[in-house]
């Protein structure tokens, strides 16, 4: 059986062979493009039989020349406009031997070897423009596909709005951690559905710098407030809360990396538990009307810190009292959502390696930040007092969405890129256990909501 490294260097050259099959059908089609524009379309004096012949001759003296000059090194998807003088020098290089060959071979009888000068000249033109046009199409090819769904390895999903739309709109929403990567994102959504004043609490002052400004310069039509406290602190908090009014809080607001929150555990408990029950205490005795907590996958059964913060944390707001009604969105991984294991791959991409994945058969489910915040309001529109769970499709093994980033970045996996294993951190689990088959879940009248079933268990 052959290792992935092996296997990477095998579809390497798989992939150059291809290139150079391509590559050589490119130089065919010049040189015969160069004999038609230079005698009419009309048949050449020696006859097509030897320009057959001749265009062996001018094919490897190409190629070879492709070789020399490093243009093999380079995936035809990373090609950009610094490096399209490498394929004149290429054509140039190989314009000048053949230029030295029909100087050598003067004869006649020799024109099934060399071509004449006219013909190398225009061949020169259309095999560069040709070399340099089939790998720009291929580049574009590969950017259009460079999205997150397709890293995802499927169609990301769209989901009709209008039912979270018609709830949000006219309200008062706070929205806590609004600069971070999903707080921001249900910050830009709840503007869009037409919310009156979002209220958006961050106690990182760039992160609130940076959403309230991208916001001022959208124009949006909701008021907007940013307000740079801690929503632990419950003095403040309740301040805001006698202010401002809201009737909706989306708590999204949390620790979520893993390793920081097993080093950290007190501080863990403190801002993901306590601040998460001083919120819906402070809710409830204010009169709001739905709270969503922001949850994860990692509370079922939680062997880490931080999932066992974020299920004390949905405990918390199962059991306050009122009229105030209490929801938790569980949900997996976020992709591109900053602490995640996207951004570092790119970062260790880009740094040109290695990149690091804990385990070989680590899985994680994944959504993008457009899809996780469009399913929570829509569960917020809903009005159980429920944990609800979404439905994530199938889980991703990380080291295939890592060789997926390398190939997407234009480089080979194990070859230009090495992955390396450093094995499972603590807290961390090979695989996440989120459910939403009828033993562990209701499902809703809305598509990929589902209401978990807790029957005593996480």
């Amino acid at each position: 059986m052959m290792t992935r490294t092996r296997e990477a260097w095998a579809a390497f050259i798989a992939t150059r062979l291809v290139g150079v099959a391509v590559d050589a059908c490119t130089i065919g089609a010049a040189y015969i493009a160069a004999f038609a524009l230079r005698f009419d379309f009309a048949e050449p004096m020696w006859g097509w039989r030897k320009v057959a012949l001749s265009y062996v001759s001018v094919c490897v003296v190409h190629i070879a020349a492709l070789v020399c000059t490093g243009c093999y090194r380079l995936a035809w998807r990373r090609i950009s406009a610094p490096e399209f003088p490498r394929y004149f020098c290429a054509t140039f290089l190989a314009a000048a031997v053949l230029t030295v060959m029909r100087v050598l071979m003067p004869s006649m009888d020799l024109a099934h070897i060399r071509p004449p000068y006219s013909i190398t000249v225009i061949c020169f033109a259309f095999a560069t423009t040709g070399l340099v046009g089939v790998r720009y199409v291929w580049r574009l090819y590969w950017a259009s596909r460079r999205k997150d769904a397709a890293l995802l390895e499927r169609t990301e999903n769209t989901f009709d709005n209008s039912v979270a739309a018609r709830f949000l709109a006219g309200r008062v929403v706070m929205v806590t951690g609004a600069g971070g990567s999903i707080g921001s994102e249900l910050v830009r959504q709840v503007a869009a559905a037409g919310a009156a004043r979002i209220l958006m609490v961050e106690r990182c002052e760039n992160a609130l710098y940076e959403i309230n400004r991208e916001m001022s310069r959208s124009k949006c039509a909701a008021s907007l407030k940013p307000l740079m406290i801690d929503c632990g602190d419950r003095v403040r908090m309740e301040r805001v809360f006698m202010e401002e009014k809201p009737s909706v809080v989306l708590h999204a607001a949390a620790y979520k990396h893993v390793p920081m929150v097993e080093l950290n555990p007190e501080e863990g408990w403190r801002n993901n538990t306590e601040a998460t029950r001083t919120m819906a205490e402070l809710s409830a005795a204010h009169g709001v009307e739905r709270f969503v907590l922001i949850s994860t996958d990692k509370a079922v059964n939680p062997v880490s810190v931080m999932g066992k913060t974020k299920l004390a944390a949905e405990r918390a707001i199962m059991e306050v009292d009122g009229a105030t009604s209490f929801c938790a969105v569980r949900f997996g991984n976020v992709f591109g959502s900053s602490g995640s294991v996207v951004p570092l791959f790119r970062e260790q991409i880009a740094a040109g390696g290695p990149v690091t994945v804990t385990h070989p058969d680590m899985k994680r489910y994944f959504m993008t930040i457009q899809e996780a915040v469009s399913l929570v309001l829509q569960a917020a529109s809903r009005g159980e007092k429920a944990i609800y769970t979404l439905d994530m499709g199938e889980p991703v093994r990380i080291v295939d969405l890592a060789e997926n980033m390398i190939s997407q970045a234009g480089y080979r996996p194990y070859v230009d890129i090495p992955i390396i294993f450093t094995g499972v951190r603590p807290g961390e689990k090979l695989f996440e256990e989120i459910d939403v088959s009828e033993k562990s879940a209701f499902k809703t009248d809305m598509a990929k909501i589902y209401i978990t079933r807790m029957d005593g268990r996480a």
